[in-house]
């Protein structure tokens, strides 16, 4: 089902040479390897006049080489060939003087290594040789690398197999999911399929809930029917290629289990393992590819290049070594992999997050989502609120609010738990859930917060500390955004004075605190006053940050709508052109930002009205 592409590409692999051409169909356990080996000898048994040998796993190669050659009538081998390869050459040779005419396939099922089957090969150029292999051979053997199914392709195999097109067509969504679940691996979709065929009453949804929470220990995808030709389930399956693995390569295997379900970039994997050389785990990474137990994947973007990805069930597989034969080494694997990733997730800005910055972390999101989550209590509590904090700043900068809330009251959790109440970590967690909801037009909630960030702040650090100034500044900008500007202006003005005062005039937060106040003028109708805090404030950050950064262009947006709003159209053109051009470069066309920002550059460029 779904592999008439991989058969053709078989044929042709075994219809190119004058010599002994030998292909394989390789991949993972349970991925189909021996089902299309045995449809394709079935399928071309024309093309093969001189007849077809099938060599099975588990059973001595030369013995049925022999067994095949007397069931002919071929000349045994004399007495004096004493060796296995004597004997086959023999066998091979009888083979061709009795059927000379045509080509003839012989079929190595479940081949561990070509050196385990290279002295039985034949050297004639009318004998073609498939394998079906766990291993990444290379020449002189043409490897077809097997893949999953299409996920149309395993939807018809399952429905098949159930044999009920209503009971599917019921349960559509259920069925799709099954084999999502099963990561359109034909093995476990066969085992599912056979497993709702013989239980007529069973609904779908039931069997994807029990698989979900029974994973690989499922009675589904344990037991198999004695009607399967393939006599293994998932587990076993899996676990003949974890048995060939060193030591090594299975740690690195528990390692990439207790990733998340996503590329994982080499980089992360050699932090992870700190006390290795880069090579030994380069070692474990090529043992676990070179058995089909991972894929290698090109990333498209960020510092790491080279990812590998786990099939689902793999994941699981690995996932469950970890709690078993590699638990004594557990804790330190998965401390190595939430340290790295909460390396990753301290270079994540506290600002908006650019477009550079999305491409350079995207792909950690799932693999921090998985250490903030469960891995937080190995860390040092130094530690503990990094990955939080960088999902929290990314679903911000992205404007994902839901996302954005829900890693913000974990950092809160978090933080009273391991620091206490009225820890200044737990003021930062307040102002940052606050600040969400301000954005979100949620004021009401936000208020309280902020101001339990500020006195907690002035308590524990003082209050000319600057992110003392900081939590002023925030709660200053609530009571902007609710038209309490009476009370927005002192702590306006006493933020900006301590972060002067503390910082320098020159730093990045005075640059914030003086176009925060020159916001609050503006909306105020004290264009005068806000116009020299908004110069100075696009100074400074054009110095700090640099022309081209998001805060700059947010200084330059700002100082034009207040000459737009003043008259003085011509000068707010070029500004906002700047603006919009920056947002577009750094945050995207899509962030809201840009949109906004685009917005006010129409509104600026309809207007004719140039009098100052």
């Amino acid at each position: 089902m779904g592999r008439s592409t991989e058969l053709e590409q078989l044929h042709a692999f075994l219809q190119e040479s004058d010599r002994v051409a030998i292909a394989a169909a390789a991949g993972m356990g349970g991925i189909g390897k021996t089902e299309l080996a045995w449809q394709y000898a079935h399928q071309h048994r024309s093309d093969f006049s001189g007849g077809i040998w099938w060599i099975a796993a588990g059973v001595d190669r030369v013995s049925q080489i022999l067994v095949y050659a007397q069931r002919m009538g071929l000349l045994e081998p004399p007495e004096t060939y004493d060796t296995d390869r004597a004997k086959v050459q023999w066998c091979y040779e009888q083979w061709l003087k009795q059927l000379p005419e045509g080509r003839r396939l012989l079929v190595f099922d479940d081949v561990a290594a070509y050196g385990a089957i290279w002295e039985v090969l034949p050297q004639d150029g009318r004998f073609r040789v498939l394998l079906t292999t766990r291993e990444k051979l290379g020449q002189p053997v043409r490897r077809l690398d097997l893949g999953v199914l299409k996920r149309s392709a395993a939807f018809r195999l399952l429905r098949k197999l159930v044999g009920d097109d209503d009971r599917i067509g019921a349960e559509v969504g259920a069925a799709k999911a099954l084999c999502a679940w099963m990561g359109q691996l034909p093995l476990g979709i066969e085992l599912v399929g056979r497993y709702l065929a013989n239980r007529s009453a069973l609904r779908l949804e039931t069997l994807l809930e029990r698989l979900e929470a029974q994973r690989l220990e499922a009675r589904a995808v344990r037991e198999v029917p004695a009607e399967m030709p393939y006599q293994a389930n998932l587990a076993a399956a899996f676990e003949l290629s974890w048995q060939g693995l060193s030591l090594d390569a299975q740690q690195v295997g528990g390692l990439l289990g207790g990733f998340a379900l996503a590329p994982v970039a080499h980089g992360w994997v050699v932090a992870s393992l700190p006390e290795w050389d880069e090579e030994r785990v380069e070692d474990g990474l090529a043992e676990l590819e070179r058995g089909s137990l991972l894929t290698v994947e090109r990333l498209l973007s960020g510092e790491n290049r080279t990812g590998y990805l786990l099939h689902a069930l793999i994941r699981a597989f690995f996932a469950a070594k970890l709690e078993t034969e590699l638990a004594a080494g557990a804790e330190g694997l998965r401390r190595g992999m939430a340290q790295a990733m909460t390396e990753v997730a301290m270079t994540i800005p506290e600002t908006v997050v650019t477009l550079r910055d999305l491409a350079r972390v995207e792909g950690a999101i799932p693999h921090l989502a998985v250490v903030a989550e469960r891995w937080t209590p190995l860390l040092p509590d130094s530690d503990a609120l990094w990955t939080l904090t960088g999902l929290a700043r990314v679903a911000a900068g992205q404007s994902r609010w839901q996302d954005a809330e829900y890693w913000n009251t974990q950092y809160l959790s978090v933080s009273e738990h391991c620091f206490g109440a009225d820890h200044p970590s737990t003021a930062t967690s307040l102002n940052n859930l606050a600040l969400l909801y301000r954005s979100m037009g949620r004021y009401s909630e936000a208020e309280p917060l902020y101001v339990r960030s500020l006195a907690i702040r002035e308590q524990q650090l003082g209050a000319d500390h600057p992110s003392t100034a900081l939590s002023m500044n925030n709660l200053a900008l609530l009571y902007r955004s609710m038209g309490r500007y009476s009370e927005a202006e002192p702590l306006y003005v006493r933020s900006l004075a301590i972060t002067e005062q503390q910082l320098g005039t020159d730093h990045p937060h005075t640059a914030t605190s003086l176009n925060n106040l020159a916001l609050l003028y503006e909306s105020m109708g004290r264009y005068r006053e806000a116009e020299p805090l908004y110069v100075r404030s696009l100074a400074i950050r054009e110095q700090q940050l640099g022309a081209d950064h998001p805060d700059t262009a947010l200084s330059l947006w700002n100082l034009a709508a207040l000459y737009y709003n003043t008259s003085r159209v011509l000068e707010a053109k070029p500004l906002i052109t700047r603006a919009v051009d920056i947002l577009e470069r750094t945050l995207g066309d899509q962030h809201p930002h840009t949109v906004n920002a685009r917005t006010w550059w129409q509104m600026i460029h309809a207007r004719d009205i140039t009098r100052e």
